[in-house]
């Protein structure tokens, strides 16, 4: 019959047409492959500055690079030949609905939900095979969640702690290898006043939870305490960074030298004598707190010890000895007289100071390298981060294990979590800042780019639960710290 006849013609032709197609893909992708490996081998021929094995890695970096656009090339052709064939199917159904002698309206009405088929054949296929590159590029809202606010920028060398006051006035404390700390306005950025007692890099900076007194700890193997008395200066207008115009963009990637000189801390009030001195360790002192009261102070160091000081009388009270190497990092609860500490040797020890007559320990072996920090919360647990790309949560009832592992993609340093959302800020060597909450679920990431954010590695972070500008402080070896505004209603309901 003329309608078979027609619609094998049809058949036959769709049929050739795909095998042409089919053969001239072949050809090219034998072409593009033939390329490929010239180019490759052209590249692998020249000569290279790079190590032998940094080029291998980033060869075969470029090499997964490349497998993955040639799926997503192949998966674009597969796609368009099935466009094809159903156009062409189309095409044949519109020619021959059966058999018969059609009107023109009824042809158009077919013609329409054939083509309504399709169209949503077309986007189903089309998301399917395109998902791996729109999960690849897809925006992210960090930024509305996470604002950067001020930056303080004054120290002449890199910054390894932050801290914030607990009472009125509130202030902003860093800790410098400059040999510095430093107080600063929350509100303005302007330091308000410069500690130079140390002779060594300050390593440490921790204020008293009820009087205007600082403790630090320093490279010269001393921790000091020494009171202060600040002024602020009347807040001036936040000026959005996001919305600044082309003209008044900077490269920050240039700026470290002028950062410098942004602020003139000469004139600020200097104190260059403490109330007190602690020393009685035999290597640096990396970091120090304040136990529960203000009377007594800890201290860690790189002797493998941490010491217990009365804060009145200057003298040792405890020597806290078992670390197997160097200690990274101290801290007290906010309510019990319990003391954890970090050290090199892999481990966490906490030590009970609640009896008097009994000075209980306990060491935690959950990580690989070195423990960088670990620190209580308001409850029942603690948390450590260490080199090995992980932070754990433990419950100090019972820690014989961790109730939640977070694994990153760099080194922990100093880690922080917000007393009243219970929220870990995560500083990372590869200059991130990222926010998780008890459970382990990530929340967001800091913004960072040329405009904002840090350009080195960032070395500690630090919770302002009632400063209503601030929420989270951060600072790193760029010679700046950094407050952000944390929207945390936004940051839950993402979550």
């Amino acid at each position: 019959m003329p309608v078979e006849s027609g619609s094998s013609a049809t058949a036959r032709q769709v049929k050739q047409k795909r095998k042409a197609h089919t053969i001239s893909i072949r050809r090219t992708n034998s072409t593009e492959q033939e390329r490929v490996t010239s180019q490759r081998d052209m590249l692998e021929g020249q000569d290279s500055k790079l190590p032998p094995s940094i080029r291998q890695t980033l060869l075969e970096l470029f090499g997964q690079i490349e497998r993955e656009f040639e799926n997503l090339y192949i998966e674009n052709i597969e796609l368009r030949r099935e466009i094809e064939t159903l156009n062409d199917r189309l095409t044949a159904e519109g020619q021959t609905v059966d058999g018969g002698d059609l009107s023109k309206g009824q042809l158009k009405a077919k013609a329409s939900h054939s083509t309504s088929q399709l169209s949503q054949k077309l986007k189903t296929t089309y998301k399917a095979s395109t998902s791996k590159i729109v999960s690849s590029f897809k925006t992210t809202t960090s930024r509305a969640v996470c604002q950067l606010v001020k930056e303080y920028i004054g120290h002449r060398d890199g910054i390894w702690d932050v801290s914030v006051t607990r009472l009125q006035p509130v202030v902003l404390g860093t800790a410098s290898a400059d040999h510095t700390a430093m107080l600063w306005s929350i509100e303005t950025g302007k330091c308000l006043l410069k500690y130079v007692g140390h002779a060594g890099s300050v390593n440490s900076i921790k204020f008293h939870p009820s009087e205007q007194v600082a403790l630090t700890a320093s490279g010269d193997q001393t921790a000091h305490i020494w009171r202060y008395i600040v002024q602020l200066p009347t807040p001036q207008p936040v000026i959005d960074t996001n919305q600044m115009s082309g003209e008044e963009e900077v490269d920050f990637s240039d700026k470290d030298e002028a950062d410098g000189d942004a602020e003139l801390p000469s004139e600020s009030p200097t104190i260059r004598v403490p109330s007190t001195t602690l020393k009685s360790h035999q290597g640096v002192v990396i970091a120090a707190d304040w136990l529960v009261g203000g009377k007594q102070v800890v201290t860690a160091s790189w002797d493998r010890t941490a010491n217990l000081y009365d804060v009145e009388t200057s003298e040792l009270v405890h020597s806290l000895t078992g670390h197997d190497q160097e200690l990274t990092h101290c801290c007290t609860h906010p309510t019990q007289r319990l003391v954890v500490t970090s050290s090199r040797d892999t481990t966490f020890r906490l030590w009970d100071f609640r009896d008097p007559s009994i000075h209980s320990v306990n060491v935690f072996q959950g990580h690989t390298d070195t423990v960088t920090s670990a620190v209580f919360t308001v409850g029942d647990n603690v948390v450590s981060g260490s080199d090995d790309r992980t932070v754990k949560v433990w419950d100090l009832k019972n820690m014989r294990s961790p109730i939640a592992t977070i694994r990153t993609d760099s080194a922990v340093n100093r880690i922080s979590v917000s007393v009243s959302q219970r929220i870990i800020a995560l500083p990372h060597d590869n200059r991130q800042v990222r926010l998780f909450d008890m459970s382990g679920v990530r929340l967001t990431r800091l913004p960072r780019s040329n405009r904002q954010g840090h350009r080195r590695m960032v070395c500690c972070t630090a919770w302002s639960e009632d400063n209503p500008t601030c929420n989270l402080f951060s600072c790193g070896f760029d010679r700046q710290a950094i407050g952000w505004n944390i929207n945390i209603p936004a940051l839950l309901q993402e979550k």
